[in-house]
């Protein structure tokens, strides 16, 4: 796994799962202050205080928080239950939906430190999968910053932490470590042991990476001493096995293994002992060629886990650990006995997984068994209930005969009537394709042209390069456009592919003016699911071309599909200039797509007596800023 990586992952949880300590009373009177200083909370000193809980206690305020939110009446104007409500999703995975949330905080000031808070949270999202950060984005990181710092925001911090997290996942430790710092020396809740144990931590990783060993041993001395001040056993023993590593990496294993000795014995000691300590002691006695020890070492380890009944599955490592013991002492009949231990525990987990199977398999022998009996009996019954209909058909054959003559010339009456009706809405039918087709049709040129034009902008602006590779975007999504034009309905993912394909062509045309996020509901089955083609990208082209055009920040296009009651909900949603900005005779162009769409919905779903239809709101009416376009139409499965 990449360095970078493991340590984002780190850092993330060096904020969360913190260790526990006597101080967490203290946290806790001041979380109860903020809750009962004023009727409206004050939600960004408590969101500062949650760097003081220990993860369960952190999971827990987010979910109480959210709930607590929730059943506000204004809630969906309410920034922090945007916030909460991000966080839980973070927690569940759902980083999609946790981003969704944070776009929608809004604030009523602009530099306010909701709004940092804000800012804070996308950007640390944007930076959370350990890769390295790219250089718009780190600009973005530190231009954030000097506005923290410029309004002396209380969340100043925040950023100090940000910074340090990307600069390391761009291998730049030196300015990590200052960034490190700078975030420790203004957390509010400096002194918090809780706060220092994950600024020792963190400078003992970051020390590692320089390779600073009297840096490693200083910041571990610090944990050490700090864990030892307010009795936290866990912390205690964690330091020398940090301690141990120091001495590994230094070749001095006569002291890594005494460290790992004492880390061994304060689990022994606080009732914490686990099997891979003993593991990690006997490994440290192989690298000194201390042979007896690390074999009597395996052995306890195995011990420990046969008397303790866990992780059974990590047992082979102890055998493993053996092997290579007795290998290296030259004692070949006690290495096979350790080879053939382990053998026999991965066979055993074999058989294990493979009984799983063999009942899995018995028991669906056994329910297919009774469906054949089932089957069977249904059978009978069948044929026993047909001799009693034929018996009773006997009975009334006289009477049928005589009703079948008088209904012979009623049913052909009936049926010539069918047959024409028939042929009417056959003809109906046709008509009604045959315009949505012209409908259609009335479409694709104005979306061809507009892409024309995009090409010639490019080729005006001289960049060969990109107009070669915009000619051979827009060829590929042309070709896709018009196989779709022969259909009536294509699958959502097809069109969901082609946005891809059409916003990529715009973004190379405008680059950096705008980004976008495409987001589906979990529940929706893209291959399943039908919709009109080229449905949602006249409203996309709008947001492009008429609304980020004369906005002076970078535009953000969020494009939702979701299911409420049997309905396909569409969302288009901007921060461009808003309709209110824009010139009549841009107007009329939207109008004219506007109006085919609603033709296009008119023919295939209203006609039909299903609801269909679409609404276009200016944000500006709410306070925000940008235009919310709504498509509605009925949920169409394959």
């Amino acid at each position: 796994m990449n360095i970078r990586i493991i340590f984002t992952i780190f850092w993330i949880l060096t904020l969360l799962f913190t260790s526990s300590c006597k101080d967490k009373k203290k946290s806790q009177k001041d979380q109860e202050t903020v809750h009962n200083a004023s009727p409206r909370k004050d939600y960004l000193s408590l969101i500062i205080s949650f760097d003081t809980l220990s993860s369960g206690e952190y999971k827990k305020a987010i979910y109480r928080e959210d709930s607590l939110l929730s059943h506000v009446a204004d809630s969906a104007t309410n920034p922090f239950y945007h916030y909460f409500r991000a966080k839980k999703y973070n927690l569940e995975k759902q980083r999609d939906s946790a981003m969704t949330q944070f776009n929608k905080m809004n604030s009523d000031q602009k530099n306010s430190d909701i709004s940092l808070l804000k800012t804070y949270s996308i950007l640390n999202q944007s930076t959370g999968n350990g890769v390295m950060v790219e250089a718009a984005l780190m600009k973005e990181i530190l231009s954030s910053m000097q506005k923290a710092e410029r309004s002396h925001s209380k969340i100043t911090y925040f950023f100090y932490d940000l910074l340090a997290k990307a600069y390391y996942q761009n291998d730049n430790v030196k300015e990590s470590k200052e960034y490190a710092e700078r975030y420790y020396k203004n957390h509010p809740y400096q002194s918090h042991p809780v706060i220092k144990q994950r600024y020792y931590d963190i400078s003992f990783l970051l020390a590692s990476r320089l390779g600073d060993y009297d840096k490693m041993l200083q910041f571990n001395t610090h944990a050490r001493n700090l864990a030892k001040s307010i009795g936290d056993s866990l912390a205690i023993a964690r330091t020398y096995d940090n301690e141990a590593q120091i001495y590994v990496r230094q070749m001095e294993y006569d002291k890594a293994i005494a460290c790992s000795r004492t880390y061994l014995n304060y689990l022994k000691r606080t009732n914490n002992l686990n099997g891979l300590a003993y593991n990690n002691l006997a490994t440290s006695f192989i690298r000194n060629h201390q042979l007896d020890s690390a074999i009597h070492y395996y052995k306890e380890g195995i011990a420990f886990v046969e008397k303790s009944k866990s992780r059974k599955k990590q047992k082979d490592i102890y055998y493993n650990g053996l092997l290579d013991a007795y290998k290296m002492k030259g004692a070949y009949k006690e290495a096979l006995q350790a080879a053939d231990s382990a053998y026999n525990i991965e066979i055993r987990n074999i058989k294990q997984i493979e009984a799983v199977k063999i009942a899995e398999l018995q028991e669906k022998y056994e329910a297919e068994k009774k469906d054949r009996n089932i089957a069977e009996l249904n059978s009978r019954n069948e044929l026993n209930e047909k001799i009693i209909r034929q018996q009773r058909w006997t009975l009334v054959l006289a009477l049928l005969i005589f009703l079948s003559v008088l209904s012979f010339f009623y049913f052909i009456y009936r049926q010539q009537r069918l047959k024409e009706k028939n042929k009417l809405l056959e003809s109906e039918n046709k008509r009604l394709n045959i315009e949505q087709k012209l409908l259609q049709a009335q479409l694709n040129p104005h979306f061809i042209f507009n892409a024309i034009a995009n090409l010639q902008g490019l080729v005006s602006s001289g960049d060969t390069k990109e107009s070669v590779r915009y000619l051979s975007s827009f060829s590929k999504l042309l070709r896709s456009v018009l196989e779709q034009n022969r259909k009536d309905f294509i699958e959502l993912d097809e069109e969901i592919a082609s946005l891809h394909n059409y916003l990529q062509l715009q973004q190379m045309r405008f680059a950096g003016l705008f980004d976008y996020q495409i987001t589906v509901d979990e529940n929706l089955a893209l291959e399943n699911i039908l919709i009109p083609p080229m449905l949602v990208q006249p409203f996309v082209e709008n947001s492009i071309e008429h609304g980020f055009r004369s906005i002076h920040c970078k535009g953000v296009l969020v494009i939702t599909f979701k299911v409420e009651n049997n309905q396909l909900i569409i969302t288009v949603d901007d921060n461009g200039s808003g309709l209110a900005r824009k010139e009549i005779a841009e107007q009329k162009k939207q109008s004219l797509a506007q109006v085919i769409l609603k033709e296009r919905l008119d023919v295939l779903f209203k006609s039909k007596g299903q609801e269909a239809k679409f609404e276009v709101e200016d944000k500006k009416n709410t306070g925000a800023q940008g235009v919310l376009v709504q498509i509605m139409i009925p949920l169409v499965k394959d």
